[in-house]
């Protein structure tokens, strides 16, 4: 059986991959200027903590053009969701001291 701490989820570990997929979460998509400003990150710090959920499976991405100007958005995947809800449940469990 695993311990209570072996069911958090390392990559949500980081404060700045949390807060993006906490925002993901309760919005449907983001473009990389808003996760930006809403987190108050670098672009390289941002661009690399996404390259992380990315990696994982965690986002979705899209890229298009909005008329000259390119733009990307986020989107948390069903397994970016279904990993960060197993997180949440797990830090719940530790506050309620539930074993």
């Amino acid at each position: 059986m695993k311990s209570i701490i072996d069911k958090l989820n390392k990559v949500f570990e980081n404060r700045i991959r949390l807060g993006i997929m906490s925002l993901l979460m309760v919005n449907e998509s983001l473009t990389f200027k808003a996760l930006k400003g809403l987190l108050k990150v670098s672009d390289g710090n941002l661009a690399s903590h996404i390259s992380t959920l990315d990696k994982h499976g965690y986002i979705s991405v899209e890229k298009k053009f909005v008329g000259n100007k390119p733009q990307t958005t986020y989107f948390a995947s069903e397994t970016g969701k279904s990993a960060f809800e197993e997180h949440l449940t797990a830090l719940e469990e530790i506050i309620k001291g539930l074993h």
